[in-house]
């Protein structure tokens, strides 16, 4: 075998996004013991940091060896038992990932399809649960596949009508939209390490509120899973230090590394800067004559959408971008699959630069397109 040295990509689609350079940084450090003293106290400060990021100072935070589908699957499998009822408002590939997950948990589960492109209206979802009693209510925050952005609030007020906990999925707004775990009231959440944290892929930053510890400890039936059980979980990360499984010390010393980046540029920094430069994508495509997916006050800062236009292959664009100027971009999924462009500016890749080496690199190969046919 050769050695493996990946070109040098510069990832500008929905995921992952730019690592910072201290991130890989850290990432490079010896390795350590799953139980090493040294990376258990850092392994606490990891905790404080989440609790930080999420907004949360009263929750209980982890990050699961694994990566943020897991994060759906360990909120949704403590949370909700067989047979009870669960409430999805679904726009998008990962509502619809979420309701499927919730299926599989056993659950009955009420699925309320919004348009993709568009956010969701709370009364859709007041009205498919018609006052039944629901278990959990759970919707997501950054829709990654149409760059739309889900306001949580209102639904608060729906999951207590209903006796829910209410659940989030953060996966691509953690570090690049305001989030408010306890000001909005929020019971659980999870995210990605890959996205606006600027970490790598492979951990999954998970947050619980009071109310869904108290909710799991009232289950009838043990969680399914032993690898994401929480109460394993937790004994590892701030009980016993009991052994549950082989933690990468690398993985957990970059994560620390990129909250300490977070933290030090200081949250509504990093919103303010995201939505910038988002702004200056936007205002740059309409100038352009490229039609945004989204309406202006609905979109996801980190994720924008662009319709592709008439006669233009999205593949063979996107292709263009990374054999000529190692620059990803991501297509559509599902119904928008060749409809549309995902460009993300998500953590140390939201920048103004970015912005426009993106959009000046698409008209690039738009222009060519046409030109030749």
């Amino acid at each position: 075998m050769l050695p493996a040295l990946p070109p040098d990509r510069l990832l500008l689609g929905p995921g992952p996004s730019p690592t910072a350079p201290s991130v890989l940084l850290a990432l490079a450090r010896p390795t350590l013991g799953h139980l090493d003293p040294w990376l258990l106290a850092r392994m606490d400060e990891l905790r404080a940091g989440l609790r930080e990021v999420f907004r949360a100072p009263n929750g209980t935070a982890l990050a699961l060896s694994s990566t943020g589908t897991s994060g759906i699957e360990h909120v949704v499998f403590h949370l909700v038992e067989p047979g009870e009822r669960v409430l999805i408002g679904s726009s998008g590939y990962f509502g619809a990932r979420l309701a499927e997950i919730a299926r599989r948990a056993g659950a009955d589960v009420i699925v309320v399809e919004g348009a993709w492109g568009r956010a969701l209206d709370p009364d859709a979802l007041r009205k498919a649960a018609a006052g039944k009693r629901c278990k959990l209510v759970a919707l997501v925050h950054g829709e990654t596949s149409t760059g739309v952005l889900q306001d949580p609030r209102p639904y608060r007020a729906l999951a207590d009508e209903l006796g829910a906990l209410l659940a989030l999925d953060c996966v691509t707004t953690l570090g690049t939209a305001p989030l408010e775990f306890e000001a909005w009231g929020l019971d659980a959440a999870w995210s990605c390490s890959q996205k606006g944290l600027a970490c790598v892929s492979g951990l999954a930053p998970v947050c619980f509120s009071a109310r869904a510890l108290q909710a799991i400890r009232a289950r009838r039936t043990p969680v399914a899973s032993f690898y994401f059980d929480l109460a394993l979980l937790l004994d590892y990360w701030g009980g016993a230090r009991g052994y549950h499984h082989t933690a990468s010390s690398n993985l957990l010393i970059a994560l620390h590394e990129a909250l300490r980046l977070v933290l030090e540029e200081g949250l509504p920094a990093r919103w303010q800067r995201h939505e910038r430069n988002a702004r200056v994508l936007w205002s740059g495509a309409a100038e352009r004559g490229l039609e945004l997916l989204v309406p202006e006050a609905e979109r996801l800062p980190a994720l924008t959408t662009l319709k592709v236009p008439a006669g233009v292959d999205d593949a063979r664009a996107r292709k263009m971008l990374l054999e000529r100027y190692d620059l990803e971009i991501g297509g559509g999924l599902g119904p928008l699959k060749g409809q549309v462009w995902r460009i993300g500016l998500m953590g140390h890749g939201s920048s103004e630069r970015n912005a426009r080496l993106a959009l000046g690199a698409l008209c690039t190969a738009i222009d060519e397109q046409r030109r030749r046919g």
